[in-house]
């Protein structure tokens, strides 16, 4: 009876050992965090300056399509000036 108990109280205390993380396997753990961190970092770093540049360019095409515009309307305002000074010059003659 006594074995049996001596058994059982070892195969307790056997099952309530905890296992807690060893040194090894923590230092794996931090490694592999470190070689995510080593892969997600530059992409997300390249993402936001694609994004940005993007918007950059985005802004500048909109202004540039504002110019032209503008231009376009210069060059209809010269001519009309153009137009109107030959009819002057025409008729001062």
């Amino acid at each position: 009876m006594r074995d049996k108990e001596n058994l059982l109280q070892k195969n307790i205390q056997r099952t309530k050992k905890e296992n807690n993380l060893n040194f090894k396997t923590l230092i794996i753990a931090y490694a592999a965090l470190l070689i995510i961190l080593a892969l997600a970092l530059p992409k997300v770093y390249f993402s936001n300056e694609i994004y940005y540049t993007s918007k950059s360019i985005a802004e500048l095409k909109s202004k540039l399509n504002v110019l032209k515009e503008e231009n376009k309307l210069l060059k209809r305002d010269l001519e009309y000036i153009r137009y109107k000074n030959q009819i002057i010059d025409n008729m001062s003659d």
